[in-house]
């Protein structure tokens, strides 16, 4: 049996849409249907939407039918459509759990999700693309007060060199995925420290460091 994936692609070329259009009309981003079409299981809030703009059912899609046309004369079920709000933006939410004092990370089984922020609030901490921005969770207490276990973290991965002292940057450092702040030594190595006191700094030199990208912003439940 065709997956919810497969039977969208099947529906967009049949009717002739884009990716990217279907994502217009149904106010999401053109990301999120790639994300959905390869994914291949599972619902999604936007089912009707989809099915309406591909010309067919909800059931079809869900695999609950094997008749993809409407019947002669029949409309897709109107749905409420809500008015795209332009401040919201989605950017990658991926489940890597960077550790403040370190996780060893694998990255054959990185799941990325979407998640909405505004627009505005962002532009308090970066001018990037929402395309380069990602959101993860840290894990560890090496970074408090500044970042708690489980704070979530707004990365930028258009700025990977640390020129400026002491800023956030979540990085790879001998296979380990780390979120620490970096200062340039006069040496050309790179000093990997902690915000909190009792873990030790630790020197990179040559190419033990992979920078990801900047942390722009933390996120955290009151």
């Amino acid at each position: 049996m065709a997956t919810l994936g497969e039977r969208i692609k099947e529906r967009l070329i049949a009717v002739g849409l884009s990716q990217a259009e279907l994502a217009r009309r149904i106010g999401v981003t053109q990301p999120a249907i790639t994300h959905l079409i390869k994914r291949g299981t599972g619902g999604t809030a936007h089912l009707h939407k989809i099915a309406r703009e591909l010309e067919t059912t909800p059931e079809y899609l869900n695999g609950e039918s094997e008749t993809a046309a409407l019947p002669d004369g029949a409309q897709s079920i109107a749905v409420d459509v809500v008015p795209i709000d332009p401040d919201q933006v989605e950017i990658d939410m991926i489940d890597l759990a960077f550790g403040m004092g370190g996780t060893f990370i694998d990255t054959d089984h990185i799941n990325i999700e979407k998640v909405g922020f505004s627009r505005k609030w962002l532009r308090q901490f970066t001018q990037s693309a929402p395309s380069q921005l990602f959101t993860t969770k840290g894990i560890g207490d090496s970074m408090q007060p500044t970042i708690s276990d489980h704070d979530i973290v707004v990365v930028d991965r258009s700025d990977r060199r640390p020129e400026f002292a002491d800023k956030i940057w979540a990085i790879v450092f001998g296979g380990v995925g780390m979120i620490k702040r970096l200062r340039p030594m006069p040496d050309g190595s790179v000093q990997i420290s902690s915000d909190n006191q009792l873990v030790r700094d630790a020197r990179a030199v040559d190419d033990e460091l992979h920078i990801i990208g900047r942390v722009v912003a933390v996120v955290r439940k009151l």
